[in-house]
């Protein structure tokens, strides 16, 4: 038959003050009455009849250090945090949707930019891919069948088409000289009348 203790029978430990500076770390008492010292090397809770055995072990003391470690870490990156939730005094103006379509919103007016040499050798590719393959109509395959045969040319197989491109650009950024100058233009006619409004409301 086991023979079965009860909690009350367990040995009791005084804490005393006078017993708190002899062994050094103050007893703490749990619910039931039993005493635990705290560890000054590991900081584990042992029970007070076992801290003379204690030891405390590698792995603990690694482990200390480590949570020392990243307890420093956590408040030195919290610091600047702080300084920079506390260092603007106005608050941040937030962009509405209609600021960012704004953005996006094009000029109807403005020249179509050129293509490169690439998509021009496409538009020749597709036209004899076409002619090659009736019953292919993935726009997948072709791409990727141009791809390929465009890698495959030599720079001078390239040449026309790098010609044309460069011929293309050119005029790209002669009609944007022209537009702009011509918005300037209107700007400044805009300006001019404007200032003239202007006047004539404060001679009335």
């Amino acid at each position: 038959m086991a023979v079965r203790r009860s909690s009350s029978s367990r040995k009791r430990v005084d804490a005393a003050p006078s017993d708190a500076a002899t062994t050094g770390p103050s007893l703490v008492r749990a619910k039931d009455g039993s005493a635990f010292a705290r560890c000054g090397e590991c900081g584990k809770s042992v029970p007070a009849a076992l801290i003379s055995m204690h030891s405390c072990s590698l792995d603990t003391k690694i482990r200390m250090n480590l949570e020392a470690q990243t307890v420093e870490k956590q408040t030195q990156a919290k610091k600047p945090a702080e300084r920079k939730r506390s260092a603007p005094s106005e608050p941040k103006a937030t962009k509405s949707k209609t600021d960012k379509r704004k953005k996006k919103d094009k000029d109807p007016n403005a020249p179509k930019r050129p293509p490169t040499a690439f998509f021009i050798f496409m538009e020749d590719f597709r036209k004899s891919f076409k002619e090659a393959n009736p019953d292919s109509k993935g726009v997948k395959e072709v791409a990727k069948e141009g791809g390929e045969k465009w890698k495959s040319m030599t720079d001078e197989e390239k040449k026309p088409y790098q010609d044309k491109a460069a011929e293309l650009k050119a005029e790209y950024e002669k009609a944007l000289e022209t537009r702009n100058t011509e918005n300037e233009d209107d700007e400044k006619d805009t300006e001019e009348v404007t200032e003239k409004e202007a006047e004539k409301v404060t001679d009335e």
